[in-house]
């Protein structure tokens, strides 16, 4: 098993880089909210930032019928290999100015698999949303690699889960005294 806790670091400027998952080996994994302030210097005002994991638990009701729902990972919590686990990313402006162009790196943690077309933004429909499949040094909204197929031609396709490395939030604006949230989900391999 792997021993996983979350902790936050900001960045000061318009761009904020959020590494919150870090992996430690041991014996159990450990979750932890964690939150970061980044500031906006031409405003002076601070943007904090919280992530918040949680479990996806299916339960049957009594007639039989599956159903989804999510149990918040406080304290110690244990995950075994398929557990799907989401991630909300909230960035809080506190400040009585807008702030502008902010960009939000989340990597996916080694040893889970980012789940596609899970990523959303809550209340911002200008936001953007990026992915990194090379350890986030480029970004782009549908990866791709080139594959060699038997025939020995090289066909360009969309990037396996598995690729994905970074996932990126561009929000142009965060309005005042406001709160943005994103969310993603990934699997545990």
């Amino acid at each position: 098993m792997k021993r996983i806790s979350i902790a936050g670091v900001g960045a000061i400027a318009l761009i904020a880089t959020i590494p919150f998952v870090n992996q430690i080996p041991g014996v159990a994994n450990i979750w932890q909210s964690g939150s970061a302030i980044a500031q906006n210097t031409k405003y002076q005002g601070q943007v904090q930032l919280r992530l918040d994991a949680e479990k996806q638990v299916i339960e049957k009701d009594q007639q039989g019928k599956q159903t989804k729902k999510w149990q918040a990972l406080k304290g110690q919590a244990v995950v075994q290999p398929g557990d799907v686990l989401r991630y909300t990313l909230s960035s809080e402006n506190k400040n009585a100015h807008p702030v502008k162009n902010l960009t939000l790196n989340q990597p996916i943690p080694k040893g889970m698999v980012y789940v596609l077309k899970s990523a959303s933004v809550d209340a911002n429909p200008e936001a953007k949303i990026t992915y990194s499949i090379d350890d986030g040094r480029s970004f782009v909204e549908n990866p791709t690699v080139k594959i060699t197929l038997p025939n020995g031609k090289v066909e360009t396709q969309s990037a396996p889960a598995n690729a994905y490395t970074h996932i990126r939030l561009k929000l142009p604006s965060v309005g005042a005294k406001s709160i943005v949230k994103a969310s993603y989900q990934v699997q545990v391999r």
